[in-house]
């Protein structure tokens, strides 16, 4: 057989197998692709859309911003279509989603707790680290944070001012501090209060250091054994507990203090599970979407993590060498 024949040959061959394997394999992601993610997480998300839509423009991604657990509930109890839960508390997702609505639960970034004001606000020129617990209780003082019900940063700002009291010694400087917020002072998620900021109409709020840093927010860095944000104080952060609305209407759940830790699910029957897959690729990929996040003031994990072996082999195949198992 002459050389000429046989590549003719294979390329017949070649040719005949591209028509019996899936077109799932060559077809690039299309389509909507639907995300619900926590509140905080806007602006780098904002920037992940852009560069995910101009790599994949053939994918329309629809995110729904909203505190974790409102984001959670969307799914589990109103039965909202949506591909992918990202959550600003890990702890979200196993409770509330996991294992009805979920399998696995990527934890891809940290954060940390900062106290919030403006130029504008009353004492600005005279609170920092020492005194900010001082300043909260004055009467001219207007301070809010989120809903702890809805989303992570509001019972995260609770759990800070309960470790302040422990840390300073000081009992009774949690239900002092408490007394001095209003409940019209409590928003459905953190970034809602941002504008209540900066139209002067709050003086301080409680926020994520990334969210601080994003929309150039002056802020007042708390001690790590109270801001949520080091790891390492793990054990002295559980002495913390906020109790919150559980699962099933009328129950609740309490929720224990912990370092900041993000993750990430794709809920079971994805509507568009091609482009949630590869929009994951992307997202825990130290030069794409963690990046984002890096630049944004938000620590990303590199690499992400799951807790357990098991999880990691439940992930698609694709996003199994992004991650790994660490508790």
């Amino acid at each position: 057989m002459s050389k000429l024949l046989k590549v003719k040959c294979l390329l017949t061959i070649f040719a005949a197998v591209l028509l019996i394997m899936p077109s799932s394999l060559f077809a690039e992601p299309s389509g909507k692709l639907i995300i619900f993610h926590a509140g905080s997480l806007s602006v780098p998300f904002d920037a992940m859309e852009k560069a995910f839509e101009a790599k994949y423009p053939k994918v329309d991604v629809l995110r729904e911003a909203a505190g974790s657990q409102a984001c959670a509930r969307k799914i589990s109890d109103l039965k909202k279509p949506c591909d992918l839960m990202v959550s600003a508390d890990f702890k979200v997702i196993d409770k509330l989603l996991i294992p009805t609505y979920a399998d696995w639960n990527v934890r891809f970034a940290t954060n940390q707790l900062v106290l919030c004001y403006t130029d504008n606000s009353k004492y600005a020129k005279t609170i920092n680290t020492k005194n900010w617990y001082k300043i909260l209780q004055k009467k001219d003082v207007v301070w809010g944070h989120s809903d702890p019900n809805l989303d992570p940063c509001g019972y995260r700002s609770l759990m800070v001012l309960q470790l302040a009291e422990k840390y300073y010694k000081k009992p009774g400087l949690y239900d002092a501090i408490i007394a001095n917020r209003p409940q019209a002072n409590v928003r459905p998620k953190s970034v809602e209060l941002i504008s209540l900021l900066q139209t002067g109409n709050m003086d301080y709020a409680w926020e994520y250091l990334s969210v601080a840093v994003q929309h150039k927010l002056n802020y007042i860095k708390m001690l790590d054994k109270i801001n949520l944000g080091n790891y390492k104080f793990d054990d002295f952060y559980e002495q913390a507990a906020v109790k919150v609305t559980g699962k099933e209407p009328g129950t609740f759940m309490d929720i224990k203090g912990g370092s900041c830790t993000y993750g990430v699910t794709m809920i079971k029957g994805a509507p568009n599970e091609e482009a949630a897959v590869a929009f994951l690729e992307y997202l825990l990929d130290p030069k794409g979407g963690l990046k984002i996040l890096k630049d944004m003031g938000q620590p990303p994990f590199i690499p992400c993590r799951v807790p357990t072996a098991e999880m990691k082999t439940s992930l698609p195949a694709k996003l199994q060498s992004k991650v790994k198992v660490k508790n």
